[in-house]
Order: C-alpha cells, then structure tokens, then sequence
C-alpha cells in the first residue's frame, strides 16, 4: 500500500436517494426520515437524502420535500440532493439543502434514457443550477455517468470523459463523483483513468461511485486509493442501482466499504455498530436481505436470515 495514502477517508452516503429509488416498495416518508436520522447518527459526515426530480421520473423519492423538512439536522453531516434542472432546485432550495447534485452521462444513448436530452443540450441546463445554487450559497457536486461503460454502446472513449469533466468543472462544480454505472470497472481500468484525469484537476475534486454488480467494487477502491482518491460514495447494505440501466443493481456496500476501511488502518469516523443499527431499520422496513457482505455474515452469525422462505 502507498505509504501516502490519506488516513482519513471520505464516505459519501447516498442509500436514501440510490439505494431508495429503484426500490418496488416506496416507504414512507416518516420511515425515510427515521432512517436518514439513524443515518446522520453514525458518524457519517455526508448523507444523500433525495432527489428533486419530477415525481413521474422516480415514484419512490416523489415525497423529497417532506423528507428534507422532516429529518433531524447535525452540524457536522451534510445534507445533499440530485437535483436535474432549475426547478428542481428551487425545491431543493425551498427545502434547506446544503448541496445540489447534477448529473449527467459520458454516452449519449445514457444521457438522453436518464436525462432526455443530448449531452450537449445538457450543459446550459446543468449551468443554470450551479450558477444559482453557487449564488445562494450552496456547493454544487455532479455525477458523470458511464464512465467505465455504457449499457448501450460499451467502451466509452476515455478523451470524451476528459471533456466532459473539464466542461463541469469550468461551470464551477465543487467536486465531480465518476461513476461506474453498470459495474463494469476493473481495478486496472481505475488504474488508467485515475493516471490521467487526475493531474489535470485539483487534489481532492475527485470522488468515485462503483456498483458492486460483478462484484468488483472493492477491488476498484483499493485501485483508487493508490491514486490517492479519499471520497467514495456508497449505499447502506448495497441497496440501490441505476433505474436507467438494465442489471446494474448493488450500489457499492457503505458497511462493507467502512469494515475493509477500517480494517486496514484508515479513518473513516464512522461507528460500525451504529451503521449496523441503521441496516437492520431499513432492512426491516423493506422486506428483504440487504446484500452486502457483512449483513449477510451478521445473518450467518445469528443463525439464519430473517427473511428465508
């Protein structure tokens, strides 16, 4: 391991926007609430508690107002949403966000399924929003997607990703999350990426968002980490995927990302047993196993999953 490597490391929890809207069972919105406060208690200094969007697009999260209203603010955590146009974020704003997330796709066929727009249509609309939420005070962070492949049209040219990322930064994006969509990354793939994205940004602009799908998300951190990246997102249990994107379910797992973390000597100022308190709450409330690894050796520990047939 690099003995540079930061011992504090940031993770990003975005289990109540990602991991919530894909889900068939739509909670509701007290439920939201009681998890994101369980979440805001664990020590995590970032939570993504929803999304902006047209209640049409993502029936799951439709309540965003009542659930930024309603949860219980810590000084130290903040609070962010994904927010897709002007409208969006007035909401946003309307609801006391402390930041705006934009998004966008690196392929065009993506783009257009999750945003309904060309990539180039999409930059005017992303500049109103950070224009505006720069001037009310707020930092602005944005999602590029299919960085490592797209569903639709595989490899994505690494040069198209440069632009993109050079584009989001000179609108004023504060931090720029690079996301695996479909889980498709390999460690050696993170390994070129990185080498030649990173020189041209400042330290620290960089985050990365994998999905666990062939179960490579971990391996693809430990890539990064060499590169000295210190911001990963992830999803409570592994909840979430992209609804846009066929099989790319399993959000890289907070609990699994935190555990391997810790376990080498990094910092993540997380509390493992808190987190843990917060995965059997929204575990319970859907139904369901959450797949990451260690909510299926804690179910192995108590001698049986609660939920086998």
């Amino acid at each position: 391991m690099r003995s540079d490597i930061s011992k504090r490391i940031n993770v990003k929890e975005v289990g109540p926007r990602d991991g919530l809207q894909n889900e068939k069972i739509i909670l509701p919105s007290d439920e939201k609430i009681q998890w994101i406060n369980a979440l805001s208690n664990t020590g995590l200094s970032y939570i993504e508690i929803t999304s902006f969007v047209h209640p049409d697009w993502i029936p799951p999260l439709s309540d965003a107002q009542d659930v930024a209203a309603g949860i219980e603010r810590h000084p130290e955590v903040t609070y962010a949403a994904l927010v897709p146009n002007q409208r969006g974020l007035e909401r946003a704003l309307m609801a006391g966000i402390d930041e705006a997330s934009i998004f966008m796709s690196a392929s065009e066929s993506h783009n257009r399924k999750n945003i309904n727009k060309t990539i180039e249509e999409t930059f005017p609309v992303l500049q109103e929003v950070v224009s505006t939420a720069k001037s009310e005070g707020k930092t602005v962070r944005a999602y590029l997607s299919t960085v490592f492949g797209c569903p639709y049209e595989g490899p994505v040219a690494l040069e198209k990703v440069l632009n993109i990322c050079d584009r989001l930064f000179t609108m004023g994006v504060d931090e720029l999350s690079l996301g695996d969509t479909i889980g498709i990354a390999n460690p050696l793939q993170v390994d070129e990426v990185l080498t030649k994205l990173l020189p041209r940004f400042k330290d620290g602009k960089i985050a990365l968002h994998f999905h666990n799908t062939r179960g490579m998300a971990l391996a693809n951190v430990w890539s990064a980490l060499q590169h000295g990246v210190t911001t990963f997102d992830a999803s409570l249990g592994g909840l979430g995927g992209c609804p846009y994107a066929k099989g790319a379910s399993g959000n890289l797992a907070t609990d699994d990302l935190v555990f391997m973390l810790e376990e080498m000597g990094l910092d993540t100022g997380i509390d493992e047993n808190k987190l843990r308190t917060a995965a059997d709450f929204i575990e319970e409330r859907l139904g369901k196993p959450l797949p990451s690894h260690q909510r299926q050796l804690q179910k192995l520990n108590q001698g049986g999953a609660r939920f086998a047939k």
